[in-house]
């Protein structure tokens, strides 16, 4: 339960965190919000906020092209984890130095968690997983490590890559059967809704990366539940008719 407790809290950062509101200012946060989401954000050790956040970008812009970070054309293991392994692609560099990143470094959470990420990533990925279950109910420090931190920390990372690799090559398109990215079930249950992906792709702007509705969405959950207790404002949302008209316009008719 520690372990998964963990998951969840890893896989906010990056999903609700670094990839709704930082990269796509998809609603807005406020500080408390923000301070919990760039902690659990190191927890994730994907990279901090900045780094993520500007590799998204140019995901989208250039998607499926050389300019893409973890460009799918060039095969699963590539868009999975192969990416990480080489240098960038010089189209990566040169299109990217053409975007704004100003707004993410405009926020003093961005800049903090940039400027202590290594120590912070220590504490949040490693330290407090392990410690917690062996101070708190005499797990062994072996266990807590292992389960909590490490293969915690693996499962998260596998599941967050799905979404640039399987995401991006199995699934249907009901909203634009012109791009690569689909709706994949496999990966929304393990990246808590973010398998959507082809809808996300057709309306990157929605909060929700997702049709709102009886959808397994923890993420948009978290968001809204967010937006009750009143820390969560201008949630941007693709309206019915627009998400219709493009489903008719350019969906595989799928759904």
């Amino acid at each position: 339960l520690s372990a998964y407790f963990c998951f969840l809290m890893t896989a906010l950062g990056v999903t609700a965190g670094a990839h709704r509101l930082w990269s796509h200012r998809s609603y807005k946060a406020k500080l408390p919000l923000r301070i919990f989401l760039a902690a659990a954000n190191s927890m994730a050790f994907q990279n901090d906020i900045y780094e993520w956040s500007r590799d998204h970008r140019v995901h989208h812009k250039y998607s499926e092209t050389d300019a893409d970070p973890h460009n799918a054309r060039r095969g699963f293991f590539f868009s999975h984890i192969g990416w990480l392994f080489v240098r960038k692609h010089r189209d990566v560099i040169e299109k990217g130095r053409k975007l704004d990143f100003t707004d993410l470094l405009d926020d003093p959470v961005v800049r903090f968690q940039r400027k202590y990420y290594k120590s912070s990533v220590v504490l949040m990925c490693f330290v407090i997983p392990t410690f917690v279950p062996w101070y708190l109910w005499d797990e062994s420090l072996w266990n807590a490590y292992f389960l909590a931190s490490i293969l915690r920390y693996t499962i998260s990372l596998n599941v967050t890559w799905l979404v640039n690799s399987a995401a991006h090559m199995y699934g249907n398109r009901p909203y634009d059967k012109y791009i690569n990215p689909r709706q994949n079930t496999f990966v929304t249950l393990g990246a808590i809704g973010e398998g959507f992906h082809n809808y996300h792709h057709t309306f990157p702007f929605d909060y929700s990366a997702s049709e709102l509705g009886l959808k397994f969405n923890p993420t948009t959950w978290f968001i809204d539940f967010m937006f009750w207790l009143g820390l969560v404002t201008d949630r941007k949302q693709a309206p019915k008719e627009m998400i219709q008209a493009r489903k008719e316009r350019t969906g595989d008719g799928s759904a």
